[in-house]
Parts: structure tokens; sequence; C-alpha cells
């Protein structure tokens, strides 16, 4: 009879290269294990299609509930409204407590966000761009008000929005660190259910996945709910529907 002791010390040999059963994450070293069946009875799909009016319903109703604030608009007044929410962050109760608030706002954004959405901020605000060949450091970060980043998919049912790095993302340590997180979603980026989240991720395994359910909060503590722990204090996010 094999033993755990027996079976953890001939995967470390195997692992070291040396005579013994077991195997290596790569696969190359030892004896592989047999495979197991993997069940995928779940649903794999919702009944609504994406980017649906039921399914934006539902996600609007999940972002709410996490108390994010949600900006239904279209392509024409997004500039607009980015530029409404960025600067409504210096007005008395604007959600941010800035030391020196005689500086002018500052705002990161990824390198390959969209140029045109930022139109409208007043000029005296201060856009600071982002990426992994010129990164900010985490206190320059962290002297910023907000940050304004698209997304790659947001799935209704679980009221979870996903960043998967790319150009108009960025960095996960610039939709961490900030206070404020404008996050862009297109309607035609929303699905029902999880399962078809990851289908449309596992196009890019490689790429470094940011799950956001709601302004960053927790309970930890005598079940009082403290925000702005390990992210963004305040989400606001913009739904966009296309033109037409």
């Amino acid at each position: 009879m094999t033993t755990a002791r027996t079976e953890v010390l001939a995967r470390v040999r195997a692992a070291l290269g040396q005579t013994g059963s077991g195997t290596t994450p790569s696969g190359t070293v030892g004896t592989a294990p047999h495979p197991e069946p993997v069940p995928r009875a779940y649903r794999a799909a919702g009944e609504h299609a994406v980017g649906s009016a039921e399914v934006i319903e539902q996600l609007v109703d999940r972002l709410v509930d996490y108390k994010a604030h949600v900006h239904e608009v279209t392509d024409d007044a997004l500039p607009a409204t980015i530029a409404t929410l960025v600067t409504d962050l210096s007005e008395p109760g604007g959600g941010m407590d800035r030391p020196g608030s005689d500086r002018s706002l500052r705002v990161v954004v990824p390198a390959g966000l969209d140029d045109a959405w930022l139109a409208a901020l007043p000029a005296d605000v201060d856009v600071v761009r982002d990426s992994r060949e010129h990164p900010l450091a985490a206190t320059e970060l962290d002297a910023v008000d907000a940050v304004v980043t698209a997304a790659r998919v947001a799935i209704s049912e679980t009221g979870t929005i996903v960043l998967d790095g790319e150009p108009d993302q960025g960095r996960r340590a610039i939709s961490l660190v900030p206070d404020v997180h404008l996050c862009v979603v297109r309607t035609d980026q929303a699905v029902q259910t999880v399962p078809e989240a990851v289908r449309l991720l596992g196009a890019h395994p490689e790429r470094p996945l940011t799950w956001i359910s709601g302004p960053s909060a927790t309970s930890d503590i005598e079940l009082d709910r403290v925000e702005g722990v390990h992210g963004p204090r305040t989400l606001h996010v913009l739904l966009v529907a296309p033109a037409g």
C-alpha cells in the first residue's frame, strides 16, 4: 500500500529528476497520473443573447446592488460624462479626501485608451499615461485621483467586470491603486453567465485578469463593511450603447 509520505517523497524525487513515481507540473519527469474526467454538466450559456436588454437590465441591477455607480450613455455622450465625473471629484463630497486641493486633478489612463474618450476633460486636468514599458511607481499611482479604463467582458448574473490587461485596460496596478475607477463597458460586451465569459477569456490565457464585482469592500472585522481596502473605493461603470 502506498502511503501519503511515500507518494510525496516520490514526487519530490521525480521533480529532482531521480527515479521514482510521480510527476511534475510539466509532466516531463516521472509517471503521469491517470487522467480524470472533468464533469461539465453545468449550464454553458444563458437564455438571453449577448448585450440584450434582459442582460443589461440584470447587469445594472447587480452593479447597483454592489454600490457601483452606473451611467448608461451613448458613444457621443461618453466624453462629456467622463469629464463630468472627473471634475466632480474636486467638489465637496466628491468621494475623495484630497489633501492639497489647490493642485489640479490627476487621472491615470492606460497607454491604449481611446483619446476621444478624454477629449472633453478640462485643460487643467493632468492626464498621466501608464504602460508596461513605462510603468508608474506605486507612489505615483497613489497620488492620482482616478483611473479610466476600458473592459474586456461583463457578466450580468454576477455583476462582474473583467479586465484582461490589453492596452486599453492597462496593468492590474492602475485599476487597483487609485481611489476612483471609471470603467467603460460596451453593451455588446455583456454576457449573461460566467461560462460564456470564461470561454471568451480562454482565447488568451496568458493575459492577466482582474475580476471586479463592485467597489472594493470587506466585512472581515466584526461584519462592519469597509470600502476601498483592496482596490478603488468608488466604481463608476459607464455602459455605452452602440450608435443607432
